[in-house]
């Protein structure tokens, strides 16, 4: 075809020269011609694997090589006629038919492309006619996936979008067809019966306000993920699902320096404790994506090793040493996993997170969040670790709960470490996750799935929340910029009630569901605290990561805790601790014990 595209050019642009009178063309002349722009084109054409196998038809890298070759015969056609003494044909042909052969070239290979793409098609008898909101880059993405999988249950009818620029867009011949106010006459007018939300990061509201228009409709409301749960940034018809509570309470942008990033983790040994936990496992997962030399992921629950093992690489054998089966309470063995595997950067992840359930055992805080956090500091500084991130919680931020306490302490503990170890200490702190295991919607959609009451604490009690994704890429991001003893927070968005979490999920439920408030538990706030008395919202290197000063905490006064005292006695003595300034025999009188030999029931005993 693109033989015959040159003959068609070079023919064509002789007979214009001569006003179309082929006795007076010298068509001999263009037939030689003809024979030689086929010869280079085949020769120059197969050093740039035009003819190959390399380029599919009509995408941007064939179009580059066919017009690189196309011009590269052209001029050669050109230097060829403007050589000779007596020129066969006048220089206009080769410059003006090159051009020509060029658009046919190309016209040739949209045709074939078009019907390729026809024949990928969903069959419109089978499956079901979709409306797409969104004709940004998901949507755009989602729309030519769909178009190109013959197998699809959906196909694409139409496109909404609000922005007015795009009111007469077309995308693979699919048209928008109004905004967000004709949806009810867009589904009508192209008969779908489901509305694709495909928008993959805006606001919670904007979200909400679609859905009920549809079902309002009478459609049905299905999403694509965001951004932060596609890793690959790719999007298909598997990914469509049904909206859910993360989608309703809203998505964050997450602008993350990925050049930043894998300069600190590519080819670094990493660990990361609490692997197995709704934090540590995403952040196994995504920091798997940066390439570190090994990444060595601790935790004290085999099942859940074997389950984050599972969800990377698609098989779990337990037999790679990339899982470290360990209890941070044992600081013996920890010092001696460090020793030997000499991780360079560590995320610290581990912790007892269940506000309620530490009340009732402020002793294992001690033990697990408190002195486990020192035993793992302690083994960083040993092992010469570059750069260590403690995972900490908003609820270290005007802590008045065991859980808040101890892990304000662990952020102090942190900062005293970077005072004396070569690395960088750092702490990041945020909100609650949603999905996570000690979530409250993870308790509620358990609560509604038993056909029981939905428990909240109270009406007007507010929470910050962020996916998993979204939290672990932020954390990512922090450990690229933090700075030695700080505390880095990121940004949350708007505090949300839970009562109406709760009605959401009611409402997305198959039978009616009630809501029973119990009124506030010991430690719990109506309201958490990103940034605790003092505190300062700064934000020098990335519009969602605030960076906060947080005083250093010697570690002795740390290990003088006794976890087996009275609870009462030990939360009182966390809370002290948790502010305390003044030296270490003074912190020790202020909380009734007399600095001395050290509890040896405690593992740090010297």
């Amino acid at each position: 075809m693109d033989a015959g595209a040159w003959g068609f050019g070079l023919l064509a642009a002789t007979l214009a020269r001569y006003d179309g009178e082929p006795a007076v063309a010298p068509m001999a002349a263009t037939g030689i011609a003809v024979a030689g722009a086929v010869l280079l084109h085949t020769v120059i054409g197969h050093q740039q694997f035009l003819y190959r196998g390399r380029y599919g038809f009509g995408t941007f890298e064939e179009v580059r090589a066919v017009s690189a070759t196309v011009l590269m015969v052209a001029l050669l056609l050109f230097a060829a006629d403007l050589a000779m003494p007596q020129r066969p044909l006048p220089l206009s042909v080769a410059l003006v038919g090159g051009p020509v052969a060029l658009v046919v070239m190309f016209a040739m290979r949209y045709v074939r492309r078009l019907q390729h793409e026809r024949g990928l098609r969903p069959d419109a008898q089978q499956a079901t006619p979709v409306l797409l909101f969104g004709a940004g880059t998901a949507g755009q993405r989602l729309l030519r996936s769909l178009m190109q999988d013959p197998h699809s249950q959906y196909v694409p009818v139409g496109l909404i979008d609000d922005d007015p620029r795009k009111r007469h867009l077309r995308v693979n011949g699919i048209p928008v067809r109004g905004s967000r106010n004709d949806i009810d006459a867009a589904l009508a007018a192209t008969g779908a019966k489901t509305l694709i939300f495909a928008v993959a990061n805006v606001d919670a509201a904007v979200i909400r306000d679609i859905r009920r228009r549809t079902l309002d409709a009478g459609a049905a409301f299905k999403v694509v993920p965001s951004f932060s749960e596609l890793l690959d940034g790719t999007v298909s018809a598997s990914d469509v699902r049904d909206v859910n509570i993360a989608d309703l309470l809203g998505r964050h942008q997450v602008d993350t320096d990925l050049d930043a990033i894998a300069g600190y983790l590519k080819g670094k040994r990493v660990l990361v404790t609490g692997a197995g936990g709704s934090i540590g496992s995403e952040l196994c997962r995504q920091l798997h994506r940066f390439g570190p030399a090994e990444l060595m992921m601790l935790d004290r629950d085999e099942s859940a090793l074997h389950a984050v093992q599972l969800s990377i690489h698609g098989r779990a054998l337990l037999d790679s040493p990339e899982l470290v089966l360990a209890d941070l309470r044992d600081a013996e063995g920890i010092a001696a996993i460090f020793a030997e595997r000499r991780p360079q950067v560590v995320f610290h992840a581990a912790a007892l997170k269940h506000l309620s359930l530490l009340e009732n055992h402020p002793g294992e805080a001690v033990k697990s969040n408190v002195w486990g956090t020192q035993t793992v500091l302690e083994a960083c500084a040993a092992a010469g670790v570059e750069r260590f991130v403690n995972i900490s919680t908003d609820k270290a931020a005007n802590p008045t709960s065991v859980l808040g306490f101890s892990k304000r302490i662990t952020e102090r503990l942190t900062a005293h470490a970077a005072t004396i170890g070569s690395g960088t200490y750092l702490s990041v702190r945020f909100g609650n996750v949603l999905g996570s295991r000690g979530s409250v919607l993870t308790a509620f959609a358990a609560q509604i799935a038993a056909g029981e009451p939905v428990t909240v604490t109270d009406p007007e009690v507010t929470r910050y929340f962020m996916t998993v994704q979204e939290a672990v890429q932020l954390v990512i991001q922090a450990a690229a910029i933090g700075r030695d003893g700080e505390a880095l927070v990121l940004e949350m968005g708007q505090p949300v009630k839970i009562a109406q979490v709760a009605r959401q999920l009611a409402e997305q439920s198959d039978r009616p569901v009630e809501i029973v408030y119990t009124g506030l538990r010991p430690g719990e706030k109506l309201h958490e605290d990103l940034f605790g008395e003092g505190e300062k919202d700064v934000r020098p290197l990335h519009p969602l990561i605030s960076h906060v000063e947080v005083p250093a905490l010697n570690p002795y006064d740390a290990k003088i805790l006794a976890p087996y005292a009275e609870p009462e006695q030990i939360t009182k003595e966390l809370a002290s601790l948790c502010e305390a300034r003044e030296p270490v025999a003074a912190a020790a009188a202020h909380i009734g014990r007399q600095p001395g030999p050290i509890d040896l029931r405690a593992p740090h005993a010297v």
